[in-house]
């Protein structure tokens, strides 16, 4: 194997895995390596792979900018990047830090834990619905549904319309993988539908407020200005996605990994104190985003490279949870890994997940009901991962265990 033999643009090359032993050979070989890419006018981008690197490159936003070409590995025509700009994924403080502040009334420790009790209650729903049939597909019946159930609660959007959001963000998310669509303009439709929703809901909003983080979007002001209609609509894409994908496939992703695993779900099983230490090596060994974009705003150095102004910087958090400078037997799934300073959720800096104890708390009820109720549960069919060098994802993860009696009618 040889650096020359490397994609990382390609999709395909993630279905079967992530590539994981194309990023080691990069951290020991060039850790800051220039990936060519095909296609008009060539080009490439700098691969970021080692764990301080891509910590550095994350929080560095005075050399590293989301604004500049977008926080996405696409690049975008001036006119639609001018946009996503408006996205606080695309921002840089200091505007990005106005815009987070608004949002985080929404995610605040002490509102996700007043969550807790509604997210128990939702998963035992969620179980409660195919326990008796004893089979299921993990993703779309069990994983899916916590996250919409959340999001919505927090976004204010009527339950019956969940399934809505979660057709769109996969259209969106999974744009390369054939299941979802075929074009870049179906993925474009699916946004448009996400703005058309936004406008609709938030026209109901301002006639009848609620508690919820789209009623304060809809009074909240920047600079004085109350925020357009796109700016709304913006933030209730980035909220639906980010709300909905992320622990969507991590959930799956960590399903997988304990039937590959048995050890450590039976460990879990017999010991739940191992819980919280078993969430944090989920998000480790699973790494649902697996990179970010960012361009440099002038010459400046990653590691021993020089860096000029303007080129397209790619730093994958996949590859740095796995650097075995800072993790012992990064390829192994061990529950109770101590310490766990992966970077799943960006490794600190202004991009921190928003939604950090939010998902964190999602996971550890979902998997304490899992283990409570379908301790038994086991593969029972084939894997099918997505197509997408971005959302470490799983489509479909067929799942069997004893049929037992729903807890609530």
């Amino acid at each position: 194997m040889k650096l020359e033999d490397i994609d990382l643009t390609d999709g395909a090359n993630f279905v079967d895995h992530v590539p994981h032993e194309w990023f080691s050979l990069l951290r020991r070989e060039a850790p800051v390596w220039w990936h060519p890419m095909d296609g008009p006018g060539g080009g490439g981008f700098w691969c970021v792979t080692a764990y301080e690197d891509c910590v550095n490159v994350n929080r560095d936003w005075e050399h590293f900018s989301s604004y500049r070409g977008g926080a996405l590995f696409q690049d975008m025509e001036s006119d639609q990047l001018e946009q996503q700009r408006l996205m606080m994924l695309n921002m840089d403080p200091t505007m990005h830090t106005r815009y987070r502040r608004l949002v985080n009334k929404g995610f605040t420790p002490r509102m996700v834990r007043d969550l807790r009790t509604t997210m128990v209650g939702y998963a035992d729903d969620i179980v409660d619905a195919v326990c008796e049939r004893g089979t299921a597909d993990f993703v779309e019946e069990i994983a899916a549904e916590l996250p919409l159930l959340l999001i919505a609660e927090i976004l204010g959007v009527p339950q019956e319309d969940r399934r809505m959001v979660f057709d769109w963000s996969n259209r969106m998310i999974g744009s390369a993988d054939p299941e979802y669509q075929v074009s870049e303009e179906v993925a474009g439709e699916a946004a448009m539908q996400v703005y058309a929703y936004a406008d609709e809901l938030a026209a109901r909003k301002r006639s009848s407020p609620t508690a919820d983080v789209l009623t304060v979007l809809l009074d909240a002001e920047v600079e004085g200005e109350k925020l357009t209609q796109l700016e709304i609509d913006l933030f209730f894409l980035l909220l639906i996605v980010a709300g909905n994908e992320t622990t969507r496939n991590l959930m799956s992703g960590a399903m997988a990994a304990f039937f590959e695993h048995p050890d450590q779900w039976e460990k879990l099983r017999t010991d739940r104190s191992h819980l919280s230490s078993a969430v944090e090596e989920m998000l480790r060994f699973v790494t649902p985003v697996m990179h970010f974009r960012r361009t440099a705003t002038m010459p400046c150095q990653i590691g021993d490279q020089s860096i000029e102004d303007g080129d397209k910087i790619v730093f994958w958090h996949t590859s740095a949870n796995r650097d075995e400078s800072v993790f012992d037997r990064p390829d192994e799934f061990d529950i109770t890994r101590s310490p766990n300073n992966h970077i799943a959720f960006g490794g600190g800096g202004p991009h921190f997940c928003l939604g950090a104890n939010l998902a964190r708390m999602e996971i550890e009820v979902m998997f304490d009901r899992l283990l409570e109720r379908l301790p038994d549960i086991r593969l029972d069919g084939e894997v099918q991962r997505l197509q997408s060098n971005f959302i470490n994802g799983t489509k479909h993860l067929p799942v069997a265990f004893n049929p037992s009696a729903p807890r609530h009618r």
